[in-house]
């Protein structure tokens, strides 16, 4: 959430994000609220001061006519108090209900647009392929080779849902031990961070297996939980993860990092389940929008000076993993209406899908400053001795997307699958066909 700080001193700012947004809350409501908080506490804290001086008076009363008299002013404030307690409750719950309602504000080079239609192309990277036949979706190639059933998906959890099969699973494992290698080594890191001229601390990622379950609380507290969106276990009180994101950033609630560990980088692979709620008749096909998936993620944490840059050595390491996969894609800056609540610049790779003749996004880079770690009271003390709000960033290593730009982008005339090179030494051969 944003410091209500901030938002008393920046209301036109505040106002245009959520207007940008398309969020709905109302600021003028949450001010009020902010100040009959104040002014209520103010006058409770006055009230149980005199509740104190008035206890210290009745035990030094000279006499039982002195002692009535200052019993009657307490009970006196104590209805007063009575009165007066519930209501900030009330106010306190309201405002508290408003400021998670309030979105982050957003960097000052992020687009201003109603959807998907004005986020903004910053750069084309790499050669679309050129086919001598009529290139087929990753679908159709995908059943003729015998790598996905969506079918038997269908009977046994529903619509999708898929089983990956052979080959392709061993191209998703070896896409994802290939970013593994790459996020964990510091010497790659490096070369990447002085390629692209950022002067970033090159400190590796820690590999986790978080849960993939969490706390409907914890997951609010992300800014993240979305009951039309994520599966809720309303029995057990769980909801499961639509990211690794999401037990990842939480994971430091109500703890104090040191800032000589900073900045903290994780990666972590888990299932993303998502219902795809808004998404009716869209992508029935194939893996591009599945309830269920594989997904790598990278969260990381750092002081906020470092936050901007971070997110750069993030997006620069995204395009090194396409790059690598010799897969055309194109890097977008992601405008308002299109972008999550608690983030404050977004950056989104869409590779380019030669079955579908378009580009569809692969990977996000959200940097999110202190907004979710003000909700995680997530906090470093520097090392004047200063305690601050962490700024986290979190972004996609690779999700099972990009296979689909593998499938389509190095098909062959005979339906085989050509295997990026860079993968070949996990998946064990060059190319994927027909075992008939």
């Amino acid at each position: 959430m944003l410091d209500i700080h901030y938002i008393r001193e920046n209301v036109q700012v505040v106002k245009e994000s959520v207007k940008n947004k398309k969020v709905k809350v109302d600021i003028d409501e949450l001010l009020r609220l902010d100040e009959s908080c104040r002014n209520l506490l103010r006058e409770i804290e006055k009230l149980r001061a005199q509740k104190n001086e008035i206890n210290t008076a009745i035990q030094n009363a000279k006499d039982q006519e002195e002692r009535s008299v200052v019993i009657e002013k307490a009970k006196l404030i104590k209805e007063q108090l009575d009165a007066q307690e519930p209501k900030l409750k009330e106010e306190e719950a309201r405002f508290s209900e408003l400021m998670y309602l309030v979105p982050n504000i957003t960097s000052e080079d992020t687009p201003i647009g109603k959807d998907e239609s004005e986020n903004v192309v910053l750069r084309q990277v790499g050669e679309k392929p050129k086919f001598s036949f009529s290139p087929r979706e990753h679908f159709d190639l995908a059943e003729n080779l015998d790598l996905i059933d969506s079918e038997r998906a269908v009977k046994v959890s529903g619509s999708r849902f898929v089983y990956l099969k052979g080959d392709l699973v061993m191209l998703e494992w070896a896409m994802m031990f290939f970013a593994l290698h790459i996020l964990t080594d510091q010497k790659v890191l490096a070369s990447l961070a002085k390629e692209n001229k950022l002067k970033v601390d090159t400190t590796p990622f820690v590999p986790v297996l978080p849960p993939m379950m969490i706390r409907p609380e914890m997951h609010r507290r992300m800014g993240r939980l979305d009951p039309e969106e994520m599966y809720m276990l309303d029995r057990d009180n769980l909801s499961l993860i639509g990211s690794a994101e999401h037990t990842l950033g939480s994971m430091y609630a109500d703890e104090i990092l040191e800032e000589k560990d900073l900045p903290l980088r994780m990666v972590g692979f888990s299932g993303a389940f998502r219902r795809e709620a808004g998404s009716y008749g869209k992508d029935m096909k194939g893996i591009l929008r599945l309830h269920q998936f594989n997904k790598l993620e990278m969260e990381t944490f750092t002081v906020k000076e470092k936050s901007r840059v971070e997110q750069d050595f993030i997006v620069a390491i995204q395009e090194h993993l396409m790059q690598q996969l010799e897969i055309p894609y194109q890097v977008l800056a992601i405008c308002t209406g299109d972008m999550g609540k608690p983030d404050f610049r977004q950056i989104d790779i869409e590779a380019w899908m030669a079955g579908q003749g378009r580009y569809r996004e692969t990977h996000t880079s959200d940097l999110i400053g202190d907004f979710q770690a003000r909700r995680l009271n997530t906090r470093v003390r520097r090392e004047n001795g200063d305690i601050e709000i962490v700024h986290m960033n979190d972004a996609t290593a690779f999700s099972e997307r990009p296979l689909i730009a593998i499938m389509e982008n190095n098909q062959q005339e005979d339906g085989s699958i050509i295997i990026p090179q860079v993968l070949q030494k996990w998946t064990g051969k060059e190319k994927i066909e027909s075992r008939g």
